[in-house]
């Protein structure tokens, strides 16, 4: 989940982030520089934020058809993860 909000995070402020190293850079070469277009960095960070979820809901795996076999604990002291089986597989 951290991962999936960091990358969400790094979409949002890109347009910004690209924004200030090209105004810098075209400080930096003399070239004329207007004001900051806050409301198409808004908006180009609101449409790379709204492909994110796009592409997780056209491309991740879903697990309609399986069953959650939630952690346990063994005799040895190991933990096993949770994880996801078919519906007819029978849980150890």
């Amino acid at each position: 989940m951290l991962r999936v909000f960091l990358l969400r995070s790094v979409l949002i402020a890109l347009p910004f982030v690209v924004w200030f190293i090209w105004a810098e850079y075209s400080k930096r070469t003399g070239r004329p520089m207007g004001a900051t277009p806050w409301a198409w960095l808004a908006t180009g960070s609101a449409l790379l934020f709204g492909l994110s979820l796009l592409f997780m809901v056209v491309f991740q795996s879903d697990n309609r058809g399986e069953v959650y076999v939630p952690a346990e604990v063994t005799e040895g002291g190991r933990v096993t993860p949770g994880r996801f089986e078919e519906k007819g597989t029978p849980a150890p």
